[in-house]
């Protein structure tokens, strides 16, 4: 298949990669300069989408994702699909689906969980919008670059559940890291409280799998001084966007706004900038009760 590839970080460069190794034809476009085995790169984003059959996009918000797909609609081939992974603003993700399916191309909105580890051993996992036809042309491709694609629904499902989901584990950090720090004061050994919680009815990810205390549970970021596996600044982001769609839907979710001002104060004015997500437990390690 012939695939256009508009993104090439550190996300889009490993998920390009895996798209060669499996045999396929990528031509892709980044505004750094950037050098992927076997992706021939073309000098802009309407070259690289000319003649596709699939194009891929891995950018950084809705804004960028709006004037890219400005860009590369009118380039691509109708039938052709416009599939992107990028996490953004679900009005976002409507609208260029909206504008592609008026150009007779598909449109698939497919976010994705598992971070830069799962781009480059292809074990992502695909929150996918789109009709039935878009999802099938995709599927393929998805088989490649992860472990599993789910079909959530139309247009904008994809950023909605990845969205419900990041605002889920936002606020589950924060709980789990409160707590640890309260069993610290309450002389409560971490190991202990480890092996009650996970096998008890606080049991969560961020408790079982990803635990934010060093050399407790499986190894995690914690583990590596907090160098990010999903850094804080994107969690940041993701909270923001679940704001922006509850805002939009008029829907209450006041554990997800508190969540988002704990994570803009811990990335904005202390030191969660470039700190894995996990790293507000020694925030809360180092706090006292009504600390502003």
């Amino acid at each position: 298949m012939k695939i256009g590839f508009i993104g090439l970080g550190n996300m889009g460069a490993p998920m390009a990669a895996n798209l060669v190794k499996a045999g396929h034809d990528v031509v892709g476009f980044d505004m750094a300069e950037v050098k992927i085995d076997g992706v021939r790169m073309a000098d802009s984003a309407a070259a690289a989408a000319t003649g596709a059959e699939v194009v891929i996009t891995m950018l950084p918000n809705g804004e960028i994702l709006r004037a890219v797909a400005g860009e590369v609609i009118p380039a691509m081939t109708k039938g052709a699909a416009l599939v992107d992974c990028s996490t953004v603003d679900v009005d976002s993700a409507r609208a260029v689906a909206a504008e592609a399916e008026a150009a007779g191309l598909l449109a698939v909105d497919a976010p994705v969980s598992g971070g830069v580890g799962g781009a480059a051993g292809g074990t992502l996992t695909f929150m996918a919008g789109g009709s039935e036809a878009a999802f099938a042309k995709a599927a393929p491709l998805f088989e490649i670059m992860g472990q599993k694609a789910v079909h959530c629904g139309d247009a904008g499902a994809g950023q909605a559940a990845k969205i419900c989901n990041n605002m889920i584990l936002g606020v589950t950090m924060i709980a789990t890291c409160e707590a640890f720090a309260l069993a610290d004061k309450l002389g409560l050994d971490r190991q202990k409280m480890f092996d009650v919680v996970s096998t008890s009815s606080g049991y969560s990810w961020t408790m079982n799998a990803y635990c934010p205390a060093p050399g407790v549970g499986p190894t995690s970021p914690a583990d590596n001084d907090y160098k990010p596996g999903f850094a804080a600044d994107l969690m940041l982001k993701d909270l923001r966007l679940s704001q922006q769609a509850a805002e939009s839907a008029d829907a209450d979710t006041p554990m997800g706004q508190l969540a988002q001002a704990l994570y803009a104060q811990f990335v904005e004015t202390e030191d969660g900038k470039g700190r894995d997500f996990s790293a507000m437990l020694p925030r809360f390690e180092k706090r006292k009760r009504g600390a502003a």
